[in-house]
């Protein structure tokens, strides 16, 4: 009889800790959905009442939550809402859906129109990656192809696709990549970064000129999902002289458009 107890109370331990996994998973996963509801943020006591989790047990979930980039937490407001690691999530699923196939038409027009080669970006931890490419008629070609990754606050398509972060996102970001001063016009400080993203915001274009690399310009316009968050960036590069001072305004307008009509396919009501 002894050895029958010793069999079954691992067997018992085993199924109780399998359990205790398996709600845990269910619980993170129903704080995740709750986020995406609620833009604006819920506190933990929010969460606690209409997740129905004990707060001791969602105290430690949102501490893991936070520790992984999944939730971002506000330290003046105590509103939790989903994370950066979410949105690279999201543009990782995208790479291998729909949105490649809905861009690409936007991304020959683009190219159509302005000549040069146009691309695709998502955010993916921390960097700007390319994941659609068309390449430009002309002669000159720029250093870009799929897979391509990029440090975000010296590059158009990078400072569209971070434009609606916030400090503490944009300081990681910026700790993670040390940045190689290639001129004057080169991004180096917070402060610097926040007013160029302002800029993004209220023109709907992204510029880099001349940031990530000497005699090359950048145009980029960031994708909304239906959520409002920037799912991905469509942008051109070119040499200093394919997208002239003169220029800048045309392409941009093009890019915006193109960026806006995708946005709307994807499902967001942004104007």
């Amino acid at each position: 009889m002894k050895n029958a107890t010793t069999v079954k109370q691992p067997m018992v331990a085993n199924k109780a800790a399998e359990k205790a996994q398996v709600t845990s998973v269910e619980r993170a996963l129903t704080v995740l959905e709750l986020l995406a509801e609620k833009r604006q943020g819920m506190t933990a006591s929010d969460l606690s009442r209409r997740a129905r989790i004990p707060k001791s047990s969602l105290s430690y979930l949102l501490r893991t939550l936070v520790a992984r980039g999944y939730v971002r937490r506000d330290a003046e407001t105590n509103q939790h809402t989903l994370g950066i690691r979410m949105l690279s999530l999201s543009g990782q699923a995208m790479q291998g859906m729909e949105l490649r196939e809905v861009a690409l038409p936007h991304l020959r027009h683009i190219t159509e129109k302005t000549g040069l080669g146009s691309h695709l970006a998502v955010l993916d931890h921390n960097d700007a990656v390319y994941i659609e490419r068309v390449e430009s008629p002309g002669f000159i070609k720029m250093a870009t192809w799929v897979g391509r990754r990029m440090t975000p606050h010296v590059t158009a398509v990078g400072k569209a696709l971070i434009c609606e972060l916030d400090r503490s996102e944009l300081l990681e970001i910026m700790a993670s990549h040390p940045t190689k001063v290639v001129g004057p016009k080169t991004i180096t400080s917070l402060p610097r970064l926040l007013r160029e993203l302002e800029e993004v915001r209220e023109r709907g274009v992204a510029i880099d000129d001349e940031e990530h690399a000497a005699r090359v310009r950048c145009l980029a316009a960031p994708v909304y999902a239906a959520s409002g968050e920037v799912i991905a960036a469509l942008g051109v590069s070119g040499t200093v002289g394919q997208i002239s001072d003169e220029l800048l305004t045309k392409f941009g307008i093009i890019l915006r458009s193109a960026a806006l009509k995708l946005s709307a396919q994807l499902g967001s009501r942004r104007r």
